[in-house]
């Protein structure tokens, strides 16, 4: 049988391991946002890229039981799915215009980037978002059906701010610009949302477009395994889910540490 290599684990008797670190060394020196880091780029992050990988990976671990992904999740589980089923059925929703957004914005950022001559050039964003009015392009990552305001952006932005260099911010200000000439040139508030920001933060890390949805997905497995536990046991089978019906009825807003 032909040989063939793989750079990314090593099983040997009573070893393993990742990215050539022990696995028992990074139990109990990594957190699990460095160690998916690690293992997606092959080297460890700093401490302050960890703190913003863990940022990203917590932002989109749920958004309600209305995202395609888990009304996915809740219609195979009403079926009697078993959780694989159900968690694939939510991840196979996970496609351009959900989740997917973070790989487009990705491709946007650069090509902007590129129209700009790698510079934050006030005049030229300006001028990259007129051509691709013209174009009738949608812009991904921009805008939200709930929120004017995205709190998970905000937070996204400023942690990045407090954690990484300057020249790594390139494109997190590259997106707040392209959000403010939308609407400059158009008038419409389209503000980043977390599919956007996250794909400005992964440019940041060096992190290729084409993990972006994997990285979604790693992000929103819980929220899915979350609900499919509550409508198993809450909800009677084979029923007509209405996601606009669903009421709250957890914890009201709480604080960490109080």
């Amino acid at each position: 049988m032909a040989e063939w290599t793989t750079a990314v684990t090593s099983i040997k008797p009573n070893e393993i391991l990742i990215r050539g670190y022990a696995i028992e060394d990074i139990m109990e020196n990594l957190s699990y946002a460095e160690t998916v880091y690690l293992i997606l780029k092959g080297e460890l992050p700093t401490k302050e890229e960890g703190r913003v990988f863990q940022a990203v990976l917590v932002s989109s671990v749920d958004h309600g039981v209305t995202p395609p992904s888990a009304l996915a999740t809740l219609n195979a589980t009403s079926t009697g799915a078993p959780l694989n089923g159900a968690i694939a059925s939510g991840l196979l929703a996970i496609n351009a215009f959900h989740g997917g957004a973070i790989e487009n914005t990705m491709k946007m950022l650069k090509a902007a980037a590129e129209y700009c001559g790698n510079e934050l050039n006030e005049a030229k964003v300006e001028e990259f978002v007129k051509m691709k009015f013209e174009q009738k392009f949608r812009f991904p990552g921009m805008g939200h059906r709930v929120h004017t305001e995205d709190p998970r952006s905000v937070k996204l932005a400023e942690i990045c701010f407090k954690n990484l260099p300057e020249e790594k911010l390139f494109f997190i200000k590259l997106a707040k610009m392209i959000e403010a000439n939308i609407f400059k040139v158009k008038g419409t508030k389209l503000p980043v949302n977390v599919d956007g920001m996250i794909g400005a933060v992964l440019l940041a890390l060096e992190i290729p477009a084409e993990l972006a949805n994997g990285i979604f997905m790693i992000s929103r497995v819980p929220g899915l395994m979350a609900h499919y536990v509550e409508e198993k046991t809450t909800q009677k089978p084979m029923r007509n889910i209405d996601q606009k019906a669903a009421i709250y009825n957890g914890h009201e807003k709480r604080k960490i540490g109080e």
